[in-house]
């Protein structure tokens, strides 16, 4: 067994497993995923260790641990039609590629947009667009079974959970660092959803994140 290889299986069982990830697919895709190619050249000796990475313009790059929650908290079924509000280096976009059936992604920053676009590439992942802008021209009649802001919001936005298909469901953080909160968003009828705090964590902000109002339920 390689070096890397060593270190991609003791990312599955001593960071992911041990922080709850505990659904097959999304450990097998991460498993499988070439994280590494996803990783600035200068940082990828910590391609699989236990911390964020820093990336472009105060971005970085979550721990795999907090990636696999996040992914898992998704419910990415083969048919999903899924949404990102943030590229960052491209590795959530590609796994949710793997899950499902196309990733729709909001990228507001030209550099890290073509960033993503060469490690996806890189990957032979042919299932994502990513389109360079903020989610501001969010169309209403775009519906997604799966949607995830991938920076924090200040506050609460409600625009996002009625970007959802019925049964559809939305990750979201919110708050001011130190303390964030991740919200996961279950759509169940027209005008009713199910929202439930999954666990606290501290990550950058979305660039445009304080340059528009937002709601708060």
């Amino acid at each position: 067994m390689t070096l890397d290889s060593q270190a991609r299986q003791q990312m599955i069982t001593q960071q992911l497993r041990c922080w709850s990830v505990l659904d097959n697919r999304v450990l097998n895709t991460m498993t499988t995923m070439p994280r590494e190619l996803f990783i600035p050249p200068a940082y990828r000796d910590l391609a699989f260790a236990d911390t964020s990475i820093p990336l472009e313009n105060g971005q970085s790059i979550l721990a795999p641990k907090i990636e696999g929650r996040l992914l898992q908290a998704m419910e990415i079924q083969p048919n999903d039609q899924v949404m990102f509000v943030g590229a960052n280096n491209g590795f959530l976009l590609a796994c949710a590629a793997k899950l499902g059936r196309q990733v729709h992604c909001f990228e507001a920053n030209a550099e890290l947009a073509a960033h993503a676009r060469r490690n996806l590439l890189a990957a032979a992942i042919n299932n994502v667009s990513i389109n360079e802008q903020d989610d501001a021209q969010l169309s209403d009649g775009a519906m997604y079974d799966a949607i995830l802001i991938s920076g924090s919001l200040p506050t609460y936005d409600m625009r996002y959970e009625r970007a959802l298909k019925h049964g559809g469901r939305l990750v979201m953080i919110t708050g001011n660092s130190p303390v964030m909160q991740v919200f996961k968003v279950f759509r169940q009828g027209e005008n009713q959803w199910q929202r439930e705090i999954l666990f606290e964590t501290d990550i950058a902000p979305l660039p445009f994140a304080t340059k528009r109002s937002a709601f708060v339920f």
